[in-house]
């Protein structure tokens, strides 16, 4: 028999009353679910308040929902988030992380593209003139790591924003100095305004994205650093040439800067810090404390002394590589068949395609490898590193008698060189808390730069006039030139085995390292679902992981 209702509950009087119930239920049925202890706390103070309640009913710390929504979630793990699961504000977001890193390490190396006009303008040799770069390097380096706790604890945007609008002012009036010691102390105060970018932007990356998103982001975001490089090397050496005046070559970051000032500070959104990872209500802890951790964190300390001899190299690469093309083409063809903005072209643009094949290459590997091979990241720069030496030894041998095997070789050695830049960073960012990465990233900046880039322009520089000295004292020539240049430059080939030694090093402890942080992470996950609320020390999640792992 078809059940039917009564008459009287299809009245309107009925309607007015039955609906407003229902309703009220509803609500109550929601209200209700928004507290049951399966949900996520937002609020560690109310957490902590809960904790020092005393009663006598008996905790909740089941994860199942008592009533089961019809709709299924669409929602995806961030765990098993691909490429094509990222939004389009993400992307945005990235976008805009790529930009200003690509017109930092433009303003980086500028100099370097116009480096003679600037000796010449200021009558200064080959000591003075690396001295540019690393007075840079010397103030980057020791603001990173104030940077880096600001960052892990204020506005990373507004931080951002300010460093690249510091940045940006100071290397415009810098390019109207006279005076070369006026001239240096503008280039050190540039170094303080990219420190604050440099050291935050990976850390924005790792909160949005977790596993092989996470790690194509960052490959995404480094290849700034040879495109900029080589970007940088073009701009300010074909500007200057078309504006008949070097100062020129320095005014365009900064206009570029302004833009990104805009793009951080009214689109940037500052995610919450560990996001990514579900652990977005974890404390900081006290400076002192990070500080200790991160020195008993064997894979951040054996990657960041491999990472300090890669800057090295990179550095006296950059600083000096087109200078001693130059020289090496003036011996081949002669002084006047020469022209130095050409050189400088070619140079640039070498070096931004082998930074986009060896760093898609690096991040490609990395990826395809790692499942299997859990320990790969840092033997893959280990093996870039021993790869990259002997080419570019013999490039530098190359360079007087045959230009086009001195391009390919040169070619061939950044590509290897390149392996690494974004694995190294991914290293850091899963070996570390996330509450503590900015300081890390602080901290592995001041060490690679003071160690590596601060001191390795200056170092060839001084190097080489040294050498120099020494082949004068027999005869003096252009082949002298050239050759304490190339004796100086060797140099960075035993430093990039050095570095190759420190990553397999690192290789022993990574995966140890690495789980320690996801045992932390969980617990503090756990004590989070369960109404505790407190950080977890990663102490405790390292004592209960075999040494073996």
């Amino acid at each position: 028999m078809r059940f039917r209702l009564p008459p009287t509950w299809k009245s309107n009087k009925f309607r007015l009353i039955f609906i407003p119930v229902v309703c009220a239920k509803r609500l109550g049925y929601l209200t209700c679910r928004a507290v049951m202890p399966s949900e996520k706390f937002e609020r560690v103070l109310v957490l902590k308040h809960i904790n020092k309640m005393e009663t006598d009913i008996p905790q909740n710390n089941s994860r199942a929902e008592l009533v089961h929504s019809n709709e299924e979630s669409t929602e995806t793990s961030p765990s098993e988030r691909t490429i094509r699961d990222v939004k389009i504000r993400e992307w945005i977001m990235v976008f805009i992380l790529c930009f200003v890193n690509l017109i930092n390490y433009m303003d980086r190396f500028t100099l370097a593209g116009i480096l003679q006009d600037i000796q010449t303008y200021f009558d200064v040799h080959n000591g003075k003139g690396g001295l540019l770069q690393t007075a840079f390097v010397l103030s980057y380096m020791i603001f990173a790591p104030i940077f880096g706790y600001l960052g892990d604890r204020y506005s990373r945007k507004n931080i951002m924003a300010f460093g690249v609008f510091l940045w940006s002012i100071t290397t415009l009036i810098g390019s109207f100095m006279t005076n070369y010691w006026l001239f240096l102390l503008f280039r050190a105060l540039v170094g303080i305004g990219e420190a604050s970018y440099s050291t935050i932007a990976p850390t924005i990356i790792s909160d949005l994205f977790v596993g092989d998103v996470r790690s194509k982001m960052l490959a995404l975001f480094y290849f700034a650093i040879p495109v900029g490089s080589g970007m940088g090397y073009i701009v300010g050496s074909e500007t200057a040439k078309a504006a008949g005046k070097w100062q020129w070559g320095l005014r365009v970051t900064p206009a570029l800067g302004v833009i990104a000032v805009i793009l951080i500070f009214f689109i940037l959104r500052d995610p919450e810090r560990g996001q990514s990872e579900g652990s977005s209500h974890i404390q900081t802890t006290p400076w002192t404390e990070d500080l200790k951790d991160l020195a008993k964190n064997k894979s951040f300390i054996f990657s960041t002394a491999a990472f300090t001899c890669v800057t090295f190299v990179a550095g006296a690469l950059a600083w000096w590589g087109p200078n001693f093309i130059e020289k090496g083409l003036k011996l081949q063809m002669g002084e006047n068949n020469v022209d130095s903005d050409s050189s400088t072209f070619i140079f640039g643009a070498i070096t931004i395609l082998a930074g986009l094949v060896g760093l898609t290459l690096g991040c490609y590997l990395s990826q395809k490898l790692k499942p299997k091979y859990p320990r790969v990241d840092p033997i893959i720069c280990a093996v870039g590193l021993l790869i990259s030496a002997p080419l570019l030894l013999g490039t530098t041998f190359a360079a007087t008698y045959n230009i086009a095997l001195c391009y390919v070789l040169l070619f061939l050695g950044q590509v290897a060189l390149n392996l690494n830049w974004s694995i190294v960073s991914d290293i850091l960012l899963y070996v570390v808390l996330p509450t503590r990465r900015s300081t890390a990233e602080g901290l592995q900046l001041l060490v690679s730069h003071a160690l590596g880039d601060a001191g390795s322009p200056y170092l060839i520089g001084v190097m080489s006039e040294a050498i120099l000295n020494l082949l004068n004292k027999s005869s003096k020539n252009e082949w002298n030139d050239f050759k304490s240049l190339q004796y100086a430059l060797f140099t960075t080939c035993f430093v990039e085995i050095l570095g190759a030694l420190f990553f397999l090093v690192n290789a022993l402890y990574i995966l140890h390292d690495k789980q320690k942080v996801e045992k932390a992470i969980q617990e503090v996950m756990d004590s989070g679902s369960s109404a505790r609320g407190q950080l977890v020390s990663i102490e405790t999640a390292h004592s209960q992981i075999p040494n073996n792992s």
